[in-house]
């Protein structure tokens, strides 16, 4: 299957294809066209957002009706161009007969959001206090593309086995921990005994060894933020699989262009991979992806840890996990009008209401669970709580608010002391310096408040906490190279320090 280049039949009018359906089941534009074929498309998003959108995300909306077995497109209303298929975008094939798809699971597989919140008064997290917050962070959870574990250090290749297959259950019986594990949307992601890590190759997973515990870069962040319905400070994290997940990913789009090529259908587009079920890398990718979200789930709860204890240094107070929930996956799922699917999710959010038979048995099971929508570094951010009508979106909604403006656009139309200015003005420190990266700036972003309001127009979820930022950190490389910087020359002065002691003892002097 590969990304046909010549001019799809409706692809300069397909806007105004879309039809607006209304009512208790509606909510979403309908798209039918020729090139989609008999898959119903569903696009979740405001009249606004479909204005904005970029012409070219049609190709990729078609190119996800064209997996093997797709019973469902439902596009979410951060959509933005992807690799392949959209950013936002959610499909359905049948478990059956249908295929397993690559690029709507992405390279990092299993990135998510974790939430937690706190009894601190808001007014609290003074300019010291969160210079000092971002500080203590900082020095416990390593930041950018390059990170390495802080607290784990380096693991051998069987610790890492261990962990990729026993997930949250293994970690807390091995290390210990003070999360509670019922507010994860999953202890762990059951993965074969048989199956192996693919070491090497392409993608080298083995990345992942030291990786165990860090932020990495671009979109991934640590957020404090006060919550406006309480008043009280909650804390945002947004990472995922690292290396780990990276490299498995790698490693299976190599093998599915192998694959492809040995039948005599070349794969001319990667991010168009998939496995059918007859593939010998079917199952295969399957445990892959189970194992590249457990990394990231342990990602997610151990930089948890560490925030909690950077909170608890700084505000003297506990923070209380909220809630840790994955996108970039696909699974296993009933649905009540397709029955039996695979459900990708990339760059989407798992959204069950309460009732959901996957639920049974869980602390969520009459409420739903809570689902966190992050907006952009100075907009709002959101936990939601899903609704009766999610169905319509395969139970599904957006991960965050959605790029509008692309990381080259912004380094070459923003002016970086005035994107600095703005956010000072607004009294959020981002890093310690104060100095924004411009490609994961607000001007990149869209509206969350315009985002959300179409998730729950649709009756998909409802707001439970509307979460404004106070202090952000992220792991941009220009802003890592700077802090190791400082970091080795205050290491430079100890030293130069440490020598005149000794001489001076030793009547050099």
């Amino acid at each position: 299957m590969s990304k046909a280049r010549a001019l799809l039949e409706n692809e300069n009018d397909w806007k105004r294809r879309a039809e607006w359906v209304d009512g208790a089941e509606g909510g979403y534009f309908r798209l039918e066209t020729a090139d989609t074929g008999e898959v119903p498309v569903r696009l979740f998003v405001t009249p606004k957002l479909l204005g904005e959108a970029e012409p070219t995300l049609y190709r990729q909306v078609v190119n996800a009706t064209r997996f093997p077995g797709v019973k469902l497109v439902c596009v979410t209303p951060d959509v933005h161009y992807g690799y392949g298929v959209p950013v936002g975008c959610v499909i359905l094939t049948d478990r059956n007969e249908g295929s397993i798809a690559m690029g709507p699971v992405g390279f990092d597989i299993g990135c998510g959001m974790m939430s937690a919140r706190s009894n601190v008064p808001a007014e609290l997290a003074t300019p010291d206090r969160k210079l000092a917050f971002n500080r203590e962070v900082s020095n416990r959870v390593s930041l950018g593309a390059g990170g390495k574990s802080v607290k784990l250090g380096t693991l051998s290749e069987k610790e890492l086995q261990e962990l990729v297959r026993g997930g949250a259950e293994h970690y807390v019986d091995k290390y210990g921990a003070t999360f509670d594990r019922s507010r994860a949307e999953r202890h762990r992601i059951p993965v074969d005994d048989r199956w192996d890590i693919p070491w090497g190759g392409k993608g080298s997973p083995e990345r992942g060894l030291a990786q165990l515990g860090s932020l990495g870069g671009g979109n991934h962040f640590i957020e404090l933020q006060r919550c406006e319905e309480t008043g009280t400070l909650f804390v945002q994290v947004h990472t995922g699989s690292r290396g780990f997940g990276h490299g498995l990913a790698t490693n299976y789009f190599e093998m599915a262009k192998d694959e492809r090529a040995a039948k005599g259908e070349p794969l001319t587009d990667l991010d168009l991979g998939f496995f059918t079920p007859e593939s010998k890398h079917f199952g295969s990718y399957l445990n892959a992806v189970a194992a590249g979200g457990n990394y990231a789930i342990l990602n997610r709860l151990v930089i948890y840890e560490q925030i909690a204890d950077a909170f608890r240094k700084v505000f003297k107070e506990d923070l209380e996990l909220v809630y840790e929930i994955s996108h970039n996956l696909v699974q296993a799922e009933e649905h009540p009008d397709f029955a039996e699917v695979w459900v990708h999710r990339k760059g989407a959010t798992r959204a069950f209401p309460g009732g959901h038979p996957a639920l049974a048995g869980t602390r969520w099971a009459e409420t739903g669970h809570p689902v966190l929508i992050p907006g952009s570094n100075r907009d709002y951010s959101y936990v939601l709580m899903p609704e009766a009508g999610a169905h319509k979106s395969g139970f599904s909604v957006n991960h965050g608010a959605g790029r509008r403006l692309s990381r080259g656009e912004a380094m070459r139309q923003l002016d970086q002391r005035k994107v600095d200015e703005q956010y000072r003005r607004d009294d959020i420190l981002v890093n310690l310096d104060g100095r924004v990266p411009l490609d994961e700036s607000s001007h990149c972003y869209k509206s969350a408040e315009e985002v959300v309001s179409a998730v729950v127009a649709a009756g998909l979820a409802r707001v439970e906490h509307t979460l404004w930022p106070l202090a952000s950190i992220k792991g941009n490389e220009e802003g890592a190279a700077r802090d190791r910087r400082r970091k080795n020359k205050a290491k430079d002065r100890s030293r130069d320090r440490d020598r005149d002691a000794a001489r001076k003892t030793k009547g050099h002097y």
